[in-house]
C-alpha cells in the first residue's frame, strides 16, 4: 500500500486538499515559472512583467470547468493506487494550459465583439493603457501553453498526442470563430444565414471541441487511452454536451443576471447567431420578423428591449427550459450507448456541472 501523496497527489504537506485547491496552487507555480524562472535575459524584464500581469488578470476567475475536468477525468480513468503525485501535477498543468487557451480566445473574442465586461471586470483590452496591445497579449497566453507542455510533458509517451490535440483544437476553434464572424458581420443583418444548421456548425467548432472534447481527450491520452474508437465515442458525447452548453450560454446572455454571470449580455446588439434568435425565426409571424429585422443588431436600449419583449411573446424561456430537459435526457442515452468501455462518471460529472446552471 502507498500513501495518498504517491498514489493520487491529494495530500500536500500532510494536509488533504481538494482538486480545486490543488488547481489554484498550481497556477501560482506556473506564473512564477513563466515569468521568473523561464527566461533570464535582463532585457526581457518589462516584457515578463507584462506577461505576469496578463496571466493574473485573464486566467483566473470563471468556473474553471475545462481545466478541472482534466484531473477529474484522469481520476476516473486511472485507479487511485496507480495515480502518482507527478501524474496529478501534470494533469493540473495540462488543465491550466486549457485555461490559458480559453483566456487567449476570450481576449481576442472580446476585441472582435466590442465587449465591455468579462468575469465581473472590464475586458482586458478595455483596461486603461491596454487597448489593441491586447492582441499581442493574447499571443503571449497562447505561447505560454507550449512552453509549459514542452517543459513538463516532453518525456511522456503522450506528449505528441497532446501537442496535436491542442493545435488541432485551436484550429477548429478559429474556424468556428471565422464561421461566426461571417454569418453575422457587424451592422449587416441577414436572417437567411441564421439557420439551425449554421448555428450548430458554429457551436461545434467554436465551443464544443475546446470546451468539452479537449479536456477529456487530454485526460484519456494521459491515461494511456489512444484508441481512435474510444476517442470517437467520447467525442460523440462531448460535442453534444458542448451544443447543450452553448445554448445555455445564449439563453443566459439574454436572461441571466449580470451580477451572477459576471458579464453584460450583448448578443442582440452584436448581431449574434444565437439559439434564441434562430429558434424564434422558426416560429414567428412575418410581422414579428419585420419587427425583429428593424431592432436586431442595434446598439440602442429601446431596440434591445423590443427584441426581448418579442422573445417573451414567443415564450422563449419556456421553450428553452423544455429543450434543456430534453437535451439532458438525450445526453444520458448517448452516454449509455457510446461510453461502454469508458467510465460513465467521466461524462456524468461534466453534465452535472452544466445542467441547470445560472452562470
Amino acid at each position: 500500500m502507498c500513501d495518498s501523496t504517491t498514489c493520487n497527489g491529494t495530500r500536500h504537506n500532510g494536509t488533504s486538499q481538494s482538486d480545486p485547491e490543488l488547481f489554484e496552487a498550481k497556477f501560482s507555480e506556473l506564473v512564477t515559472e513563466l515569468t521568473e524562472k523561464d527566461l533570464s535575459d535582463p532585457a526581457l524584464t518589462i516584457a515578463l512583467d507584462r506577461l505576469k500581469e496578463v496571466l493574473v488578470y485573464n486566467s483566473p476567475g470563471g468556473k474553471r470547468n475545462r481545466g478541472l475536468s482534466v484531473i477529474g477525468s484522469l481520476r476516473e480513468l486511472v485507479p487511485p493506487a496507480k495515480l502518482t503525485h507527478d501524474a496529478v501535477q501534470r494533469a493540473l498543468l495540462v488543465g491550466w494550459c486549457i485555461e490559458l487557451l480559453q483566456a487567449f480566445f476570450l481576449v481576442a473574442d472580446d476585441i472582435m465583439d466590442g465587449s465591455v465586461t468579462r468575469r465581473g471586470q472590464p475586458c482586458w483590452y478595455k483596461k486603461e493603457g491596454v487597448g489593441l496591445d491586447a492582441i499581442n497579449d493574447g499571443f503571449l497566453l497562447e505561447g505560454a501553453i507550449y512552453r509549459l507542455l514542452r517543459r513538463h510533458c516532453r518525456n511522456q509517451p503522450y506528449y505528441v498526442h497532446l501537442l496535436e490535440l491542442f493545435t488541432e483544437t485551436s484550429f477548429q476553434t478559429e474556424l468556428g470563430q471565422a464561421l461566426d464572424l461571417m454569418t453575422a458581420p457587424p451592422g449587416q443583418v441577414d436572417f437567411n444565414r441564421f439557420t439551425m444548421e449554421r448555428y450548430k456548425a458554429i457551436v461545434k467548432y467554436k465551443t464544443a471541441f475546446y470546451s468539452f472534447y479537449l479536456p477529456v481527450a487530454a485526460a484519456m491520452y494521459m491515461a494511456g487511452i489512444d484508441s481512435e474508437e474510444e476517442h470517437s465515442n467520447a467525442k460523440h458525447i462531448l460535442l453534444e454536451m458542448g451544443e447543450f452548453f452553448q445554448i445555455q450560454d445564449d439563453y443566459l446572455d439574454c436572461y441571466g443576471d449580470p451580477s451572477i454571470t459576471g458579464k453584460i449580455g450583448t448578443d442582440i446588439q452584436d448581431n449574434k447567431c444565437s439559439w434564441l434568435v434562430v429558434t424564434a425565426l422558426g416560429i414567428m409571424t412575418p410581422e414579428q420578423r419585420a419587427e425583429l429585422e428593424l431592432c436586431y443588431a442595434r446598439h440602442d436600449g429601446t431596440c434591445v428591449e423590443k427584441v426581448k419583449a418579442l422573445y417573451n411573446t414567443l415564450q422563449m424561456p419556456a421553450l428553452y427550459h423544455r429543450h434543456e430537459d430534453e437535451s439532458y435526457q438525450r445526453l444520458q442515452k448517448l452516454i449509455t450507448c457510446h461510453a461502454k468501455k469508458l467510465p460513465h462518471a467521466v461524462f456524468l460529472n461534466f453534465a452535472k456541472k452544466i445542467y441547470k446552471r445560472n452562470k
